[in-house]
């Protein structure tokens, strides 16, 4: 069985987020990039199905510039088989990423498709479910554990809900997105960092899987969030609930 894991280049999650003056967007010139820590998560873990011996190969992909090799190459250093570089000079939204993901998995035909449940930079978690449902497979997202029947036929997915945990039988081929609890990423040791490098990135264009990247939806402005008064120190116990009461109302 072949393992899919979509892989995004997101800003790192250690840097401070600054809005273009313009407020088309973010700023990312010189600004530290990484792979975004929930697509670790899913790489990690098909990684580990493939040494329980449940899948052949893994492959990374990933949609963008140029820049998005050093990603994939730190996918390959994790421990991928190979890559698959779809390259884009633009942002897409959710819809576009699942069109291009789905078109990709006609190709590779793979078992099982891995995606993190969101991105960093946008939040959308919308992917995942949006390329299930174009390519007409079973989903289980937001999972916090993943356990393959010895047939391969199966997989078995606790999930993360609002009243705890969901566990779901969904028949492969099927689509997983990945939530915080379920593994922890390795490390890239130097070793494989250097075999990373002779490892395969294959390039692919939009016009080679044939996706419209028509967008229904324009991003007319970003803007940072307002910032937080600072707080007030009261001296009695009255007095705090005099101001929750009459100047927060929420008492």
């Amino acid at each position: 069985m072949k393992i899919l894991v979509a892989v995004k280049r997101v800003v790192d999650y250690a840097v401070k987020i600054r809005v273009k003056p313009d407020k088309t967007g973010v700023d990312t010139q010189n600004v530290k990039m990484s792979m975004n820590p929930f697509c670790e998560i899913a790489l990690e873990e098909a990684l580990r199905i493939k040494e329980a011996g449940f899948a052949k190969e893994v492959v990374a992909v990933s949609i963008g510039p140029s820049q998005c090799v050093d990603t994939l190459r730190t996918g390959l250093a994790m421990g991928a088989d190979r890559a698959i570089h779809v390259e884009a000079n633009s942002s897409f939204l959710p819809l576009t990423i699942a069109k291009i993901l789905k078109s990709l998995a006609d190709v590779e035909n793979p078992g099982l498709i891995f995606l993190g449940k969101q991105a960093i930079d946008d939040d959308c978690n919308q992917t995942g479910q949006m390329v299930a449902a174009l390519l007409g497979w079973p989903q289980a997202t937001f999972a916090s554990k993943v356990v393959l029947d010895k047939g391969k036929q199966f997989a078995t997915v606790d999930r993360e809900v609002d009243g705890g945990l969901e566990t779901l039988s969904v028949d492969l081929p099927a689509v997983i997105t990945t939530d915080l609890r379920l593994n922890q990423p390795r490390y890239a040791t130097l070793p494989n960092i250097m075999k990373a490098k002779s490892k395969p990135i294959k390039k692919m264009t939009l016009e080679d899987l044939k996706v419209d990247i028509k967008s229904d939806i324009e991003i007319v402005e970003v803007t940072e969030p307002p910032k937080r008064k600072s707080g007030v120190i009261v001296s009695t116990v009255d007095e705090l609930i005099d101001k929750l009461k009459n100047e927060a109302h929420v008492v």
